[in-house]
C-alpha cells in the first residue's frame, strides 16, 4: 500500500524529540496559550520573515480572523479563487462578505493577475490569492493592483509553508497571511492549528484578543470573540518539525520532480513558473483519463485523490448565487485534475511504481 501521505513514517523519525516536547508541554500544565506557543510564534515570524505571527485553532480560523480583523463585513466583496478548499471561501462569508471568484492559470491553478482587476467594484475590499498544493500565486501584478485600488491583500497559504516567492516567503507579502498546519500539510501538528502573519503591531493585538473571547485582560471582553487558540501541546509538536521544514519540503521536491521527469511525455505534470519555490503539498496533474488512472492505481493499492472535484461557485451552497458565472479554467482543470501521493521520506522506487501504473493506465 502506498498512502497519500505517510505521517507514522515521520513521526518515527522525530518520535525521541516529539515525545519528549509532548511530555515536557504536559509536564508543564501550561495547556492555554503556554510558553510552547509562544516560542513557536516567534520562531515561525523569525523563519517566515514577518514582524508578527499569531496561532489560532485551525487554518479555517486563520482566514476567518485575518479578514475579521481587516475590518470586512457585510456589505464588502472579497476577491478570490474558485479552485481551493471551500474554507477560503467560508472564512469571507462568515463575515457577511462576498466572494467573488476569478477564474485560474491554466498551468499554475491559481488564480489569473490577467483577470483581477475586471473583478474589482466599488465594494470589493481585499484579494485572497490562494497559494494552491504549495505552487506560490504570481504575487507582483496581485500586489500592484491592490496597490493602483487601495485594497488588502491577504494571502491563503494553507498548502505552502516554506514557499517563497521572488525571494519572499509566501506569508511575508500581503497584510495578512493565514496558514493551516492540518495533519497532512507539509507543517503539520497532530491535531487543528492555524497561524495569521500579521504585518503592524496593531492587527497582532486584534487578532489576539478575537483568538481569545475578545478579551485583553482576563474575564474583561471588548468585543465578541472566539475561542480559536492553539494548543500548547501542539505547539511543542509543530516546534520540533519547524526546524525540519525546508528538509521535508526538499523531499516533496524530490518526488515530485521524479514523478515530472517520468511522466511528462503522457500528462500534463505540475509547472513551475520560475518565480517561486513551489513546494508540492500536493503533486497534481491533468489527464483525460483520470477515472481509468485512479482504478488502475486502486488496484495497485496507489492511493490517489482528487483535488478538486468541484470549483467553488458550483458547489451546491454557491450555485444559485452564481448561476450566470463561467469560470471555464477552473471548470476543466477540476474536471481532469488527479493527485498522486508525495510526502518528503517516499522510497524512490514507490515513486517509480506510481509512475509505471500510471503511465501503463494512460497506455491501455
Amino acid at each position: 500500500m502506498i498512502p497519500m501521505v505517510d505521517l507514522k513514517t515521520q513521526y518515527h523519525t522525530l518520535k525521541e524529540e516529539i515525545d519528549k516536547a509532548v511530555l515536557d508541554a504536559i509536564e508543564s500544565t501550561q495547556f492555554i496559550l503556554g510558553p510552547n506557543v509562544t516560542a513557536f510564534e516567534q520562531e515561525t515570524a523569525a523563519y517566515l520573515g514577518v514582524p508578527h505571527a499569531v496561532s489560532c485553532a485551525s487554518g479555517t480560523d486563520a482566514l476567518h480572523l485575518a479578514i475579521l480583523a481587516a475590518g470586512i463585513g457585510p456589505g464588502d466583496e472579497v476577491i478570490t479563487s474558485p479552485f481551493t478548499f471551500i474554507a477560503t471561501a467560508e472564512a469571507i462569508c462568515y463575515v457577511g462578505a462576498t466572494p467573488v471568484f476569478v477564474d485560474i492559470d491554466p498551468k499554475t491553478f491559481n488564480m489569473d493577475p490577467a483577470l483581477v482587476e475586471a473583478a474589482i467594484t466599488p465594494r470589493t475590499k481585499a484579494i485572497i490569492p490562494v497559494h494552491i498544493f504549495g505552487q506560490p500565486a504570481d504575487m507582483a501584478p496581485i500586489s500592484a493592483i491592490c496597490e493602483k485600488h487601495n485594497l488588502l491583500l491577504i494571502e491563503d497559504c494553507a498548502q505552502s509553508f516554506g514557499a517563497s516567492v521572488n525571494g519572499k516567503m509566501t506569508g511575508s507579502i500581503g497584510k495578512l497571511g493565514c496558514f493551516s498546519f492540518f495533519p497532512s500539510k507539509n507543517l503539520g501538528c497532530y491535531g487543528d492549528g492555524g497561524l495569521i502573519t500579521c504585518a503592524t503591531a496593531e492587527l497582532a493585538e486584534e487578532l489576539k484578543v478575537l483568538r481569545n473571547h475578545g478579551s485583553r485582560v482576563r474575564y474583561h471582553h471588548s468585543v465578541i470573540g472566539y475561542n480559536s487558540r492553539l494548543d500548547d501541546i501542539q505547539a511543542a509538536i509543530l516546534r520540533v518539525k519547524l526546524k525540519r521544514i525546508d528538509e521535508f519540503n526538499t523531499g516533496r521536491r524530490r518526488v515530485a520532480h521524479l514523478y515530472s521527469e517520468l511522466l511528462k511525455d503522457v500528462a500534463a505534470v505540475p509547472f513551475e513558473d520560475r518565480k517561486g519555490v513551489h513546494v508540492y503539498h500536493q503533486y497534481t496533474l491533468l489527464t483525460d483519463k483520470r477515472d481509468a488512472v485512479m482504478a488502475k492505481l486502486s488496484e495497485q493499492r496507489i492511493a490517489s485523490a482528487v483535488y478538486y472535484p468541484i470549483p467553488l461557485h458550483k458547489q451546491d451552497v454557491f450555485a444559485a448565487a452564481y448561476a450566470g458565472v463561467s469560470l471555464p479554467v477552473a471548470e476543466d482543470v477540476s474536471s481532469r485534475c488527479m493527485s498522486l501521493p508525495v510526502y518528503p521520506e517516499m522510497p524512490e522506487e514507490s515513486v517509480r511504481l506510481v509512475a509505471t501504473t500510471v503511465r501503463d493506465a494512460l497506455a491501455s
